[in-house]
């Protein structure tokens, strides 16, 4: 059996995400988001959240990145962010390209989570030559993080108190935002605007859409900034529909909370087997559905030879394993199977 733990991006879509396709493809409808499904869409996140809000839907997490950031922050602005952070390592130079050349800046911190002591010691001499400095403008935060950790409402609260007493916005890349509600059992609401986000990125790809994910303007008047960007840029789809239906359908009957859980539940038990393992070592907490883990160099080689998927990190016996919306218990009884039996050999 063939198991790829990999990312969450190798499982395929829900199959009600598929029906809600191929029922759109069936119907006629306005071009550029003037449809049915992208205005159901924008009211059913307005409820979810709590709140009157703006969305722009895009097909990639990059571009919803890209998009939302550079709403706000200028040219001449400075993006504070980790150092491990998506924005920062893996989108090309999206941001800056957006935003017209904006400068990252990033910090470290543990665990993949920025804190609040760190952004305020780097903010204490912030323009010390005006002018002649970059602009900080906006604060970043993935949640959950690149190491699959959550930040909590308190952590939240205090980065984005700091962050708008220097007159900063902030923004959640949220390509993993169901997995980290779902662990934490609290509201959207709380999650985001009301603890001081002013934009965010949901994701679905990543969690049993195709290609779907939605920049949310909290601060409904940023969303000002975005139409030309969005349609430069290219992804002011002429047939939208086909976005926000996954959408749609990915809100409904809290399918993006299920597919979470799911995802969640068999990183939890995956993390449990690992660490039953006296040679496996867990780098980070496990709390969303990201696991670093530490082993032998035997293990790992015999596993890539069996042909289970993941990615190694670095030259020091690390590798990364995503469990997905669709990851079943035996996919992790088999993984947990295959150490076993090569343990025995150590």
């Amino acid at each position: 059996m063939t198991v790829n733990l990999s990312s969450d991006n190798v499982s395929g879509a829900s199959p009600s995400i598929l029906e809600a396709l191929v029922s759109a493809a069936n119907e006629v409808a306005m071009p550029y988001g003037n449809d049915k499904w992208t205005r159901d869409v924008e009211e059913k996140l307005s409820q979810i959240f709590e709140t009157k809000l703006v969305i722009i839907p895009v097909s990639t997490g990059t571009a919803a990145n890209a998009i939302a950031l550079s709403a706000i922050t200028p040219a001449y602005g400075a993006i504070y962010c980790h150092s491990s952070s998506h924005a920062y390592k893996d989108e090309c130079g999206a941001p800056e390209f957006y935003s017209g050349g904006a400068k990252m800046i990033p910090l470290e911190g543990r665990n993949g989570k920025i804190f609040e002591p760190d952004l305020k010691e780097k903010l204490k001499n912030w323009r010390p030559n005006g002018v002649h400095n970059v602009l900080p403008a906006a604060l970043t935060i993935s949640q959950a993080t690149e190491f699959g950790t959550i930040y909590n409402i308190e952590e939240i609260q205090a980065l984005t108190k700091t962050a708008h007493e220097h007159s900063m916005m902030v923004h959640m890349d949220g390509a993993r935002f169901a997995n980290s509600l779902v662990q934490q059992n609290i509201s959207p609401a709380d999650a985001t605007w009301k603890s001081g986000v002013d934009v965010m990125s949901l994701g679905a790809t990543k969690n049993g859409a195709l290609a779907a994910e939605a920049i949310i303007f909290f601060k409904t008047e940023l969303a000002n900034r975005i139409p030309e960007i969005h349609k430069r840029g290219g992804h002011l789809l002429s047939k939208m529909r086909f976005i926000t239906c996954q959408l749609d359908a990915y809100l409904t009957n809290d399918l993006w909370k299920t597919n979470a859980s799911n995802a969640n539940n068999a990183a939890k038990i995956l993390a449990e087997g690992l660490s039953a393992f006296n040679f496996a070592t867990l780098k980070y907490p496990v709390e969303a559905n990201e696991i670093f883990v530490s082993l032998p160099e035997y293990i790992i080689d015999k596993l890539e030879k069996n042909g289970f998927g993941f990615y190694r990190i670095g030259d020091e016996g690390v590798i990364r394993l995503v469990t997905s919306f669709n990851t079943d218990v035996s996919d992790v009884d088999a993984f947990l199977s295959a150490i076993n039996h090569h343990s025995k050999y150590l």
